[in-house]
């Protein structure tokens, strides 16, 4: 299933300045897997070594903060879109 992943610019150096691919899967966990097997390396920027997402990176699918809804397992429906954000601290 086919779904679109928007790259924020501090990760563009690994879809070659793209802001936007294709994604594939049936869950975010898929999706991720696929990403980073066309894009290598972009899974350790969103993952931590355990295999869950950074705590200082928000993961969207659609609307909704895949935090609050099934982490990993949060469906992926074709067309949906998922943004990555890394989370901005400052001060």
């Amino acid at each position: 299933m086919s779904v679109s992943v928007r790259i924020p610019t501090i990760l563009r150096t690994y879809t070659d300045g793209s802001a936007e691919v294709r994604g594939e899967g049936e869950t975010l966990r898929d999706v991720l897997q696929k990403l980073d097997a066309d894009f290598p390396g972009i899974g350790a920027r969103i993952l931590d070594e355990t295999g869950k997402i950074r705590r200082f990176v928000n993961v969207y699918v659609g609307d909704e903060d895949v935090r609050f809804v099934d982490n990993l397992d949060t469906a992926t429906p074709p067309g949906v879109q998922v943004s990555i954000i890394p989370a901005v601290a400052g001060g």
